[in-house]
């Protein structure tokens, strides 16, 4: 049985949706989980992505983070390229680095959201303020997925 055409969520729409979330995360550093959705969102849009994958950058954490459920996912009146893509950032438990960086590759749209993640993620300003041992540990996951992507610049 077919569900009945709804209206796609606007980019407004998905951002207050994202904001309200993930209100009540921080990252690492302590700092709201939501300025990092906004930098990887606004990374996109500077690299050229459309809305589906704007839309992606804004939601990519939200089912790894049980902020949004995968049934959500399944029902929300998002793109398909947009579902696919979140699908596609969303890390399993357990899951190899491997498996993860072929999905994103094998997925239209989601290297370039994968992108600005780590382009934000691996930002030195935002890394500086952690601890030495974990800023180490992060660099080197984050140098190891680039590498995985084959991700040369930025």
């Amino acid at each position: 049985m077919t569900q009945p055409h709804r209206t796609p969520l606007s980019l407004a729409d998905i951002e207050t949706l994202a904001r309200t979330a993930h209100a009540n995360q921080t990252d690492k550093a302590g700092h709201p989980y939501t300025e990092h959705l906004r930098a990887v969102a606004e990374g996109v849009h500077a690299r050229g992505g459309d809305e589906d994958q704007i839309a992606a950058a804004w939601l990519h954490d939200a089912v790894e983070d049980d902020a949004l459920s995968e049934q959500w996912l399944e029902d929300a009146p998002l793109s398909p390229r947009t579902k696919a893509v979140v699908r596609a950032l969303t890390k399993h438990p357990g899951e190899p680095p491997e498996t993860y960086a072929a999905r994103i590759l094998a997925t239209p749209g989601a290297l370039l959201v994968k992108q600005a993640d780590l382009a934000h993620n691996a930002d030195p300003t935002r890394l500086a303020v952690l601890d030495e041992t974990t800023r180490k540990r992060l660099t080197e996951k984050y140098a190891r997925m680039r590498a995985l992507l084959g991700l040369t610049g930025d």
